[in-house]
């Protein structure tokens, strides 16, 4: 039977919905309703923070992970997110994962059998993803601005393994925030030099070579096939912070 969880509600059979939190939240508005049912929405997107600040306000050291939800079990990308995790585990650092399935389960994964802080973001979507079983220390999320917030408020990096539009959205975000000076130095490294390596050319030869970005900014990514690598690179300059 499928399953759907609300917030702290769980939901089965025809009560499972066809439309999520989020979804309902930026739909076209057909009745004035809205008026009286969206300031009450303020106090539910309020309490997502508060719980997601609580939860993560002694996390300490951390990296967030990206990455496809689709990726098997037996890709070589699964294997490079696992030994992400395990690497960032033995090094002090959380992981951090939307909670789903694929990388981010291989990420979870390495981390907590290498004994670290495994930590997924879940988010209520139309068709359901369970929280993967290698999360120690989940929270579900029904917004995703309020979930994006804590993949960057509580990490020190970002590593991207193969993903689609939701690891491009979380990835850009981050290059924007740490272009436009929003967050201070925030390493960030692609895992997959034959996936990435298409879009990391674009960005110079089109967005730079037409004045878009500056050829500085394309230093802000490491583009790599080594997970070892990777987590070096944003981790090293913070090895303080974990001693």
């Amino acid at each position: 039977m499928a399953e759907y969880r609300k917030g702290p509600v769980l939901l089965r059979g025809r009560n499972v919905p066809t439309t999520s939190t989020s979804g309902r939240l930026l739909g076209e508005q057909d009745s004035p309703s809205w008026l009286h049912d969206d300031p009450w929405r303020v106090l539910r997107i309020q309490s997502e923070f508060v719980e997601g600040f609580g939860a993560l306000a002694e996390l300490g050291p951390a990296i967030t992970v990206f990455g496809s939800a689709r990726s098997k079990v037996d890709a070589n990308d699964y294997a490079h997110a696992e030994t992400v995790g395990r690497l960032l585990a033995e090094r002090g650092y959380a992981t951090i994962t939307g909670g789903g399935p694929g990388i981010m389960e291989a990420a979870n994964k390495g981390a907590h059998e290498a004994g670290g802080v495994s930590v997924g973001l879940g988010i209520e979507l139309p068709h359901e993803q369970d929280m993967n079983p290698y999360v120690n220390l989940g929270i579900n999320f029904r917004y995703f601005f309020a979930r994006k917030t804590m993949f960057v408020k509580y990490a020190q990096g970002f590593i991207a393994l193969p993903g689609g539009f939701g690891t491009m959205d979380e990835l850009f975000e981050a290059l924007t925030l740490v272009q436009t000076g929003t967050i201070d130095r925030f390493p960030i490294a692609l895992v997959g030099e034959d996936y990435w390596a298409g879009l990391v050319s674009w960005m110079k030869d089109s967005m730079a070579a037409d004045g878009k970005i500056k050829d500085a900014d394309l230093e802000l990514i490491r583009l790599t096939d080594d997970p070892l690598e990777a987590v070096e690179h944003v981790t090293t300059d913070l090895a303080i912070a974990v001693d």
